[in-house]
């Protein structure tokens, strides 16, 4: 058997997965259709023209364009029963998903309507493909933190539904360290932490990270490189991190999977 092969058909986790991130160009354009909601793309070869980046941004541009098309429970569970139909292709039994509340609620969709679709969603691949899954709720960094207790105030309903939370968005000029009260109050909450650090942002970052938002796992990492005693600490302390390597080069994080 040929390594792809095997590859595929191996069962595998997926750790580091952004629902909204894996909006594909036909769908994305037939829910614009389906809900009126007007794109800077007016076909789905536009669409796909786009999806040439040249940095981290540059993907941020079309996943908030993408998302905006998202208004009701119908669209989240279309954008995620479409990611787990490619799982079930892939072998991945095991998914843990980050989604972006402040992405929908502050074009007004409600957190019941986003995480409404996602679990309805999650329930039947587990049903019918028999994928478990687990939700990582996101704290957009560019936004305050301010922002982000509105957010953790909002999904404590739903606390039974959420495993985690997370930190993403534009990494640079945003640090952990700007996060650390809310991250404080999600633990007490019982959510498990993670955060993006050293994607684009400095080693620093991960220090902080690993220090004053005191994670449990580190999502990307790559730049704990430029400090061989952090890369020790993330040894000796067993610490996972979630890498990217096609993300990384798609966004120009790295030139090569070298």
């Amino acid at each position: 058997m040929d390594i792809i092969s095997y590859i595929k058909k191996v069962p595998k986790a997926e750790l580091h997965l952004h629902i909204e991130g894996t909006f594909e160009p036909e769908l994305m354009f037939e829910i614009a259709q389906r809900n009126q909601v007007k794109i800077p793309y007016n076909s789905v070869e536009e669409v796909k023209k786009a999806y040439q980046f040249n940095c981290l941004q540059d993907f941020l541009d079309i996943y908030y364009a993408g998302a905006s098309v998202l208004l009701y429970e119908q669209d989240f569970y279309d954008l995620t029963m479409a990611y787990f139909k490619h799982c079930a292709e892939e072998n991945v039994v095991h998914t843990e998903i980050m989604f972006d509340p402040q992405t929908h609620t502050k074009r007004g969709v409600s957190f019941e309507t986003v995480i409404s679709g996602i679990k309805r969603a999650q329930d039947d691949a587990e049903k019918n493909f028999g994928i478990t899954s687990y939700l990582i709720m996101s704290y957009l960094r560019h936004l305050s933190e301010e922002d982000a207790f509105e957010t953790l105030e909002q999904s404590l309903p739903y606390k039974h539904l959420i495993k985690a939370v997370g930190l993403d968005s534009s990494e640079k000029g945003n640090p952990p360290s700007k996060f650390q009260k809310v991250f404080a109050a999600s633990v007490k909450e019982g959510y498990k932490i993670v955060a993006h650090a050293g994607e684009e942002g400095p080693a620093e970052y991960v220090w902080e990270a690993l220090d004053l938002l005191k994670i449990d796992r580190i999502d990307h990492g790559n730049n704990s490189l430029t400090d061989e005693k952090l890369v020790n600490y993330l040894v000796e302390n067993k610490m996972a991190l979630t890498v990217c390597p096609l993300s990384n080069t798609a966004l120009r994080v790295v030139d090569d999977l070298n």
